[in-house]
Formats: C-alpha cells, sequence, structure tokens
C-alpha cells in the first residue's frame, strides 16, 4: 500500500503510537508521520505509507497551525497540563487586553528556548531522558517564526489563541514564557493542531474510522489523492501520447 492517512490523534498517544497502530491496521511495515505531536495534544498528524515515505523529507520544515489553551497562575516542569507544579500558585487578576498586548510580543522572529521535557538532544541524549532524571538541563535558545499568534478569548485564568509557526516552535514554551511574561506564571493546558502544511483538520480522520474503511476495502477513499500533495511543487500531466512519444524515443 502505497497513502498519505490523515489522522486525527487522540489525547494520550504519541505519535509513534500511531504510526504503530496504523502499520497493524494496513498490515504495512513502512510507515511515517510527518511532525511530531506531544501525547496531550491532539489533531492533524499526516501518516505516510508504503514508498510515500519518501515523501517525509519534503515536509521538515512545513508552516503548522494550532489552537489552544493557556492557563495562567503556575508554570509547570513540562511547560504543559501534563508537569508538576514548580513555582508558587498566583491569583490570576489579567484583562483580555492584558494577555492580547503581552503575546505581541511573540509574533515574528523569536528566540525561544525548548522545554526541558523535549525531545532536543544534548550531547546525544534527548532532553527528557535527562530531565526524567532530575539531572539539570540546559538547552541553547533557537530562532523559530511565530507568524500568527492570536489570543482569540480569556475567562477568569484560561485564555484561547490560535496560532500559525514554523516548524521547530515549541507552544509550551510560548504558553511558559507569556505566563513568566505576565508575572503569574503559565502553561500549555491544551493543543490541538489544526493544519500541517496543506493537510487540515477537516481532511483528517480517527484511528476508529482508518480500521472500518481499511476492513471495507475503501482506505482509499479516504487517503489523500497524489495530485493534493505538495502543491507548491510544478507538476506536468502526462497524457497516454506523450508517455508513448516518450518510451519509442520521440521528441
Amino acid at each position: 500500500m502505497n497513502a498519505v492517512l490523515i489522522i486525527n490523534k487522540p489525547t494520550g498517544l504519541t505519535s509513534h503510537d500511531v504510526v504503530n497502530r496504523v502499520r497493524r491496521i494496513v498490515g504495512e511495515k513502512s510507515v511515517g508521520h510527518l511532525g511530531t505531536l506531544d501525547p496531550m495534544a491532539t489533531g492533524v498528524l499526516p501518516v505516510v505509507v508504503g514508498n510515500l515515505t519518501r515523501l517525509a523529507q519534503f515536509y521538515t520544515s512545513s508552516e503548522k497551525s494550532y489552537e489552544g489553551t493557556i492557563r495562567f497562575g503556575f508554570a509547570t516542569d513540562t511547560y504543559d497540563a501534563e508537569g508538576e507544579i514548580c513555582a508558587p500558585v498566583n491569583t490570576v487578576a489579567l484583562s483580555i487586553s492584558q494577555v492580547q498586548e503581552a503575546a505581541k510580543k511573540f509574533c515574528g522572529f523569536v528566540e525561544q528556548t525548548p522545554p526541558p521535557f523535549s525531545a532536543k538532544k544534548i550531547q546525544g541524549i534527548p532532553a527528557y531522558k535527562l530531565a526524567r532524571r532530575k539531572k539539570e538541563v540546559k538547552l541553547e535558545p533557537v530562532q523559530v517564526e511565530i507568524k500568527e499568534f492570536e489570543i482569540t478569548s480569556f475567562d477568569r485564568d484560561c485564555a484561547e489563541f490560535r496560532a500559525r509557526v514554523s516548524s521547530g516552535t515549541y507552544l509550551r514554551s510560548v504558553a511558559h514564557d507569556l505566563g513568566r511574561e505576565l508575572g503569574c506564571g503559565g502553561h500549555l493546558a491544551s493543543l490541538r493542531r489544526t493544519a500541517v502544511a496543506e493537510f487540515a483538520i477537516e481532511d483528517a480522520h480517527t484511528l476508529e474510522g482508518v480500521e472500518q474503511a481499511n476492513h471495507r476495502d475503501h482506505i482509499e477513499e479516504i487517503a489523500v489523492h497524489p495530485r493534493k500533495l505538495l502543491p507548491e511543487m510544478p507538476s506536468v500531466t502526462a497524457t497516454t501520447k506523450s508517455l508513448l512519444t516518450c518510451a519509442v524515443g520521440g521528441p
């Protein structure tokens, strides 16, 4: 099987878990994904199957879009809701205008330090492994581009946001740094990826839906049509006549 499937990843599964599930469903060993999602996060996870795993090289710097929730009042060691509180809990007395004004500082090209619990490597060892051993994790800031970061609503201690970012951007770090900027601490409470490159949440299917389609031999009906892949690349539609001409060495 050669296909691209857009999975709507549920919370609690790693991206590797999803790949393993798809392997079992379609009976194909050669399966990969286009862009890791944290276990807590949900949403668009493009999965490539068979020969189309070769496409992964073209998506290493793909733009990604998200929506989610930042909770203010305290920071955590993982920068998200799954971590342990690592600072005093503060009373939140913010307005939406204050949060929106602070958020403006996080648009454009910014220097961002990845979370200590991340896959970034320190001398060949993933940072999260060192963090779990309670060892010091010192990651260098990297430049990322946050093309859009909009606070869409605010209620008591939670802000809803929408973001569009370059590859390699950690929304967990954005939430942590925004909480620090506002002086009350903050962490990422929820995150949903709505797009990766040309793949959108509207095209995504649950793992159960993929399994049902495969059981009915309709997997091709939910796979992305090859003509929709890499739309920014030049393409030529070959006709039967042109293929025959090439085969016989014509002009």
